[in-house]
């Protein structure tokens, strides 16, 4: 099969187009497809105008052609290209005009077919169109390309390509056939990373272990626990984008561009993952799930970690099974889910969040999955939300980072076996102190436990599902994630904080500093919304920080039991007040003695004018013949009056919170009904926009299309004007009606004709020709459609011989007649003498 090379195109595409293929040598051994938005409704241009370009043959692709090598095919209108197997597959689009997205379909087609033979380009554009079957190509480890945006006239298209970070060239349309058959070259043609010649095992190690030392202080990354054969092969597919003959060369060009790492840290991380992949293992993982949520305990969710979910098929699979099995009606409700999913790739991360997977999926999720799980946007399939709402993706570092606990399953498939000996055997206990009782670890089919048999015992040993053993974990025996350079650091960092030294200190400011802090009562000053302003004293017992955001506003910090009142005497305060005695109020959850809370208002002091000083003194308990005595004692009337008003004030606030939700939730209500007008609107006008950017692309295509044919008009009616006037015969052109309509140089000389008597009639131009029956002879050629000619003289003793002829269009339609003046002054000349002899 011939090594496909899909390029995607819109709006200023052309001008790309022919530039790339101009460049393209003739014997590439590589098969091009190009994908142009286009007009529907009209027949395209774009395989004749490529044509003039290129050496290879361009040919429109029709249903079930077979792919050559060194051939264009262009894409018909009102189409979808894929490739299936060597043949290309012409299809009705998928959506309506506006919503297509057919460099997406090619793309993700060649990332199904041709793995990581595939080779994307994107040029000049609008919109996002070959981003998502971009970043499909680079997951299968295809070779990827973008014009750069400044060499674009729309750089939409290869700006959204290379902000998804799956571009591995960047370069204008003219460059990228270089770069594509010299890597091509390169590679072979069974890959694009062929196996590295190092002169040296010891200094290629040596390389990358200096690359590695690079990474981890650029971006605090650890990969020395992989293997050094996957390390080596992942650097070899940069050393041969770069053309770099060996790691050392690579680790020097590295050093010179610490940008670099950047693009290998992602080209080290493996990405290959797929919807179900052996489904036999996750059938027995849905039995496995479903016996352990028969034995679930009531309330507690079942917790799962997928480690290395790269973009998330794993994740949402597991997703799926749960979903299933919650539908499936048990007899005991099934327990909340929360499924932590975690990968060191950011990029893969933000792309399992939105969920957005191409329709190649299809085939390995199933029609019935893909019916109640997924939502059909574009050329897209996207996660439904309650699936999404049960995955939480997180970027993290298994190696550094802390894991998971108190877990039902944990997922790590395909993971250990890019790492080292020691640290699968890390790894192993760590995966066993995460899991509950009962829980569950799946490894790959290629994976075990290794060392830590002990710890675990094969629930099915075909799938690697394992349960736990009733051996718990020794200590020390799990090692856990410790980034020991930054903590280092840190304790470096708090070494060198120089202590605070006191200097000419005022001794007597100190002693009352000091007299203050020991004798004076706790007060906080609070301005008038309650913002705490200043703190005398140890003030814990009546105020604490409340969880969340930090607030020191003294309506949250007031601890429960003095809160209620001391807001009260505030607004007593605020009203006008001067003071407010609140006395033996009970700290809640605190067993001490009672508090007498002062609050009084500052109006006095201009600096301190309009705040107000709260004062807290704790009140002594009294003996305890003295608490019997009083409660023996009737109660205070006074006291019985205070306790009906409280009361009073408690029901009044109790029906104001009433009406106040009732209000908020009436609010609520209606700002969600319009939020959801709103959201309506939005998406359609989206929509809207979508459609009118659709429709500009194909517009500009076909105006840039048109524009060219316009030029190749142009210089046709050059020719024919140099090739009329080079015969030096004279040419006059009518219409039906006998209006001029167009004429050569030589004319001028016989027919009185300038520039502006285009249009006017036969009959009202004046000539040197002894011809009056000219226009007579004209019209009865329009009527009769046969030839006429004659012989006719002029004032100055010339002769010429006159040919009145139908012009004929290429449909074989009459649109007037053509007349030719033949100059035979010189044969008439030599007539005449031959007959005086």
């Amino acid at each position: 099969m011939a090594r496909v090379v899909g390029i995607g195109a819109s709006a200023g595409g052309l001008a790309a187009l022919e530039q790339f293929l101009a460049r393209v040598p003739e014997s590439s051994g590589l098969a091009y497809i190009v994908v142009q938005h286009l007009d529907p409704t009209h027949p395209a241009l774009l395989a004749e105008l490529l044509q003039r370009v290129t050496r290879m043959r361009v040919f429109e692709a029709k249903q079930s052609m077979p792919l050559q090598p060194d051939v264009v095919y262009v894409i018909p209108p009102n189409s979808e290209l894929t490739v299936d197997r060597d043949m290309i597959q012409v299809s009705l689009p998928s959506q309506p005009r506006g919503m297509r997205l057919p460099v997406d379909a090619l793309f993700c087609s060649l990332a199904q077919t041709q793995a990581e033979r595939a080779i994307g380009v994107v040029l000049s554009g609008m919109g996002a169109d070959g981003t998502l079957g971009l970043q499909a190509i680079k997951r299968q480890r295809g070779l990827t390309f973008a014009q750069s945006p400044a060499s674009a006239q729309f750089e939409s298209m290869p700006a959204s390509a290379i902000g998804s970070g799956c571009v591995d060239i960047v370069a204008g349309p003219d460059e990228l056939p270089g770069w594509i058959c010299r890597i091509v070259k390169r590679g072979g043609d069974t890959g694009l990373a062929p196996a590295a010649t190092e002169p040296n095992a010891a200094d290629a190690v040596r390389s990358l272990r200096a690359i590695l030392e690079m990474l981890r202080e650029r971006n605090k990354r650890d990969l020395s626990g992989y293997k050094t054969s996957t390390l080596l092969r992942r650097l070899e597919r940069r050393m041969v984008v770069h053309g770099l003959p060996s790691i050392r060369s690579y680790e020097e060009f590295v050093r010179a561009n610490p940008a670099e790492l950047d693009l290998m840290f992602r080209e080290m991380l493996i990405g290959v993952t797929a919807f179900f992949r052996d489904p036999e293992v996750w059938r027995q993982l849905k039995e496995t799930i479903r016996r352990q949520t028969l034995s679930c305990r009531e309330g507690m969710p079942l917790r799962a970690w997928v480690v290395g979910c790269s973009t998330g098929e794993e994740a949402y699979s597991l997703a799926m099974i749960f979903c299933e099995l919650a539908g499936e009606g048990a007899a005991i409700p099934a327990p909340p889910v929360q499924i932590f999913a975690s990968d060191l790739n950011a990029d893969a991360i933000e792309f399992a969040r939105k969920g957005r997977y191409p329709q190649t999926i299809g085939a390995d999720v199933g029609a019935e999955r893909l019916a109640r799980f997924f939502n059909t946007e574009g050329m897209a399939f996207v996660i439904k939300k309650e699936v999404r709402d049960l995955v939480l993706f997180a970027q993290h570092d298994v190696i550094l980072d802390p894991p998971f606990t108190r877990l039902d399953l944990v997922s790590c498939r395909n993971v250990l076996i890019y790492f080292n000996a020691s640290l699968q055997r890390r790894l192993i206990p760590l995966f066993r102190y995460c899991l509950r009782p009962g829980g569950k670890l799946l490894l790959g089919e290629s994976e075990t436990v290794g060392a830590s048999q002990s710890l675990f015992i094969p629930a099915h040993p075909k799938s690697r599902i394992y349960g736990l053993s009733g051996i718990g974990i020794e200590p020390g025996s799990v090692i856990f994630p410790v980034n020991v350079r930054s903590i280092s650091r840190h304790r470096t960092q708090e070494r060198l904080v120089p202590k605070p030294t006191i200097q000419n200190a005022n001794v007597q400011a100190l002693v009352d500093q000091m007299i203050l802090q020991q004798f004076s009562p706790p007060a906080v000053l609070v301005n008038e919304r309650g913002d705490v302003l200043y703190i005398n004293g140890r003030t814990g017992r009546y105020l604490e920080p409340a969880a969340g955001k930090a607030d020191w506003n003294i309506h949250v910090m007031a601890r429960p039991g003095i809160r209620t009142r001391l807001a009260e005497a505030l607004r007593e305060v605020a009203q006008g007040a001067l003071s407010m005695e609140l006395r033996g109020l009970k700290v809640e959850d605190n067993p001490g003695p009672a508090v007498d809370v002062t609050v009084h208002a500052l109006r006095e002091n201009n600096a301190l004018d309009g705040m107000v000083l709260i004062v807290f003194r704790d009140v002594a308990d009294p003996p305890p013949g003295v608490k019997a005595r009083r409660r023996s004692a009737t109660v205070d009337p006074a006291l019985g009056e205070e306790l009906i008003r409280s009361r009073d004030e408690i029901r009044a606030l109790r029906h104001e919170t009433r009406a106040s939700k009732e209000e908020l939730q009436a609010a609520n209500e209606e700002l969600q009904s319009t939020n959801e007008e709103l959201q309506s609107a939005n998406e359609e006008l989206t929509t809207s926009k979508e459609e009118a950017q659709s429709m500009n692309e194909e517009l500009q295509t076909l105006n840039s299309e048109l524009r060219t044919k316009l030029d190749d008009l142009a210089l046709a009616q050059s020719d024919m004007q140099n090739l009329l006037n080079s015969t030096h015969i004279a040419t006059l052109f009518l219409d039906n009606d006998l209006n001029v309509r167009r004429f050569t140089d030589q004319a001028t000389r016989i027919v009185h004709l300038r520039d502006v008597d285009i249009g006017r009639p036969l009959s009202e131009l004046t000539s040197i020709l002894s011809y009056p029956e000219l226009d007579d002879d004209a019209r009865a050629t329009l009527r009769t459609l046969a030839t006429s000619e004659k012989e006719v003289a002029t004032t100055d003793d010339q002769w010429f011989a006159v040919r009145i002829m139908p012009y004929r269009t290429a449909a074989n339609v009459i649109q007037g007649v053509v007349i030719t003046f033949v100059n035979i002054t010189a044969a008439k000349k030599l007539e005449s003498r031959l007959r005086n002899a």
